[in-house]
């Protein structure tokens, strides 16, 4: 009897373990604990790098260009697409910007300053050079080698810098208007000239529109590129013409205040010691005491 009893013991113990065994064995999933991941600092291949700021988004006229140095006074009148260009003289950095169809399109200097007749070479014909960039289109009879930055605020002349620009708003029109005020006020800062053209393949500039504080102002001048007289007539705002009695006689002007040295000649400097802004146009009375190299119709732009 104790023989069986110990027996049926042995089989309830042995029954008991089989059954602790087969639970541990089959625990679910679910009932594991579940162990957080510790955040990655390393970004996805798919997420984006950080957002630009705004100012960092907006136009960069530098990128996707190469940087070229171009002599200030080289006469070539091609350009290489997709460049810039410094057109500063000396140590002054105006950045020129052409496309990808090589055509001069963006203009830009934090300061413009202004020629140094008194440290600068500048030639007696108040230019840096002798002569400008022949730009294609500069061989028609109405178009000038017209400076983007002109020679009396820092400009040079080689094709970076040059456009034809009709010779009326080149020597009388909205840009000599925009270059006088630039002297006039000692310089300008934050510069920019943005360049137009009817299609791409024509170096001939449809417009122009220049952006640049002068003493705190800001000032934008937008303009075609476009005989203004010829505009003003259409629009009839053309005057009668002078009275030939009441122009003046250059004759009966009295030059030995302004030419110091007494050689019949008024050089720039001489002019504008005696006070006179560049340029002198032709229809100026002291156009004919001066020597304009060129024969654009002014001295000292």
């Amino acid at each position: 009897m104790r023989k069986n009893l110990n027996y049926l013991m042995l089989l309830f113990m042995a029954i008991m373990l089989v059954g602790c065994t087969s639970g541990e064995e089959t625990t679910t999933a679910a009932d594991e604990p579940v162990l957080e991941e510790e955040p990655s600092n390393e970004q996805q291949p798919n997420e984006p790098e950080n957002e630009p700021a705004e100012d960092q988004a907006q136009d960069d006229p530098f990128a996707g260009r190469e940087l070229l140095e171009v002599d200030g006074g080289d006469l070539s009148g091609d350009r290489e697409a997709n460049v810039y260009v410094d057109i500063g003289f000396g140590d002054r950095e105006y950045w020129a910007f052409t496309n990808e169809y090589g055509q001069l399109v963006r203009v830009i200097a934090d300061e413009i300053i202004l020629q140094d007749d008194d440290n600068e070479p500048v030639l007696s014909s108040g230019r840096y050079f002798s002569d400008e960039a022949k730009v294609p289109g500069v061989e028609s009879p109405v178009l000038d080698e017209g400076h983007i930055i002109a020679d009396s605020l820092g400009g040079v002349s080689n094709a970076y810098n040059i456009t034809p620009q009709d010779s009326t708003l080149n020597r009388h029109g909205d840009q000599a208007y925009l270059e006088d005020a630039i002297r006039k006020a000692g310089g300008a800062t934050d510069f920019e000239a943005i360049i137009t053209y009817p299609d791409t393949k024509t170096q001939i500039p449809s417009s122009y529109q220049y952006t640049y504080t002068l003493k705190g102002n800001k000032v934008v001048d937008t303009f075609d590129n476009v005989d203004p007289d010829e505009v003003n007539e259409s629009l009839g705002l053309t005057g009668s013409e002078p009275d030939e009695s009441s122009s003046s006689n250059t004759e009966d002007r009295d030059i030995s205040s302004i030419d110091t040295n007494g050689n019949g000649q008024v050089t720039i400097k001489e002019a504008k010691e005696a006070g006179f802004s560049m340029p002198i146009t032709s229809d100026h009375w002291l156009y004919p005491h001066m020597i304009d190299n060129d024969g654009d119709g002014m001295v000292g732009e």
